[in-house]
């Protein structure tokens, strides 16, 4: 599995946002390295369940999808001499 590689800007909100949580939740400050370290960390030790998640709720969309064209396409079937 290749490594996610997110945008500076997207880096910049993910740290603003753990160091926002560690003040209101934490009462506690942190800086931008120690965020940047526990966002990695989470990444690299359980962001495989969220990847996971994801692909396994895409899969769920796509098979409902297919039955959802299966039956238009069976719908779309005209009566012939021997099926009625």
């Amino acid at each position: 599995m290749t490594e996610l590689e997110f945008t500076r800007e997207e880096k910049a909100q993910m740290v603003d946002r753990v160091k926002a949580h560690f003040a209101q939740e934490l009462d506690h400050e942190i800086g931008s390295f120690e965020a940047e370290f526990l966002i990695q960390f989470f990444a690299d030790e359980i962001g495989g369940y969220f990847y996971n998640r994801g692909l396994h709720d895409a899969q769920a969309l796509f098979a409902r999808k297919v039955d959802e064209l299966a039956d238009a396409v069976y719908e779309l079937e005209r009566p012939t001499a021997g099926k009625q």
